[in-house]
């Protein structure tokens, strides 16, 4: 482990530079993209065939069930798309040249950067798809868009360090998902709760309990990740 740290703008510089190298390779392949899309849109189009437009009824159980299916679809789509975070290097020899050149720090800060961009925009494309195809009402917009938000981070945070993990292992893809689903299943849970509020729009005081556990499992989960990054990416 490295004993010299470097100064906050030297790692936000490398943490960007790693950032945009993964960027334009994303760009290039469309790996995590096109398998984040083709879920999110498989997902959507399947569930408004058979269970219609759930959101013309405002009565408790549709909003409950309109929850907890874009959180499904966000979860595994992110599953679908996440897990090769740290497989290019790995395919690609260059791991070694990352580890020598980067701190570890600012690796996992620029691949989390990337995975942030990647779910916001799968968020966005999950919603649209369920407002369009599903007929769904947000009473509350911003608290939807927060709990999202907050949800997404800690998603983020957890998947990053996730996919670091298996990345040398053989079936990562499976592995990713095993692993990833116990960490993660508590904050699906209250996101699932306080995204049911949003849609029912019954107010932001029933939703505060909820948001405050969210951000405070989200954080945790990202400060544990960080701590636990190095030794990981060093292995």
């Amino acid at each position: 482990m490295r004993s010299d740290k470097p100064a906050s703008p030297a790692l936000w510089t490398a943490a960007w530079a790693v950032a945009r190298k993964d960027v334009r390779i994303e760009l290039r392949t469309r790996y995590a993209l096109n398998a984040m899309v083709l879920f999110a849109v498989t997902t959507a189009v399947m569930v408004s065939f058979r269970l219609g437009p759930l959101g013309v009824s405002r009565d408790a159980r549709a909003v409950s069930t309109l929850a907890v299916l874009l959180w499904v679809a966000i979860f595994f789509a992110a599953m679908n798309g996440l897990s090769r975070t740290f497989v290019r290097e790995e395919e690609t020899r260059t791991v070694a040249l990352l580890r020598l050149s980067t701190p570890p720090l600012a690796v996992y800060l620029g691949k989390l950067l990337v995975n942030l961009g990647l779910l916001a925009l799968l968020e966005t494309l999950v919603t649209l798809l369920f407002v369009a195809l599903m007929n769904v009402r947000i009473a509350q917009p911003g608290l939807f868009a927060l709990t999202l938000s907050v949800g997404g981070f800690g998603l983020a945070g957890a998947t990053t360090i996730i996919a670091a993990v298996v990345a040398k292992a053989d079936g990562r893809n499976a592995l990713f998902t095993i692993l990833a689903f116990p960490l993660l299943l508590p904050l699906l849970i209250i996101a699932v709760e306080v995204t049911e509020i949003a849609l029912a729009g019954t107010g932001w005081s029933n939703a505060l309990g909820g948001l405050r556990v969210l951000a405070a499992y989200a954080l945790a989960q990202t400060v544990a990740s960080l701590l636990l990054f190095e030794l990981t990416w060093e292995s």
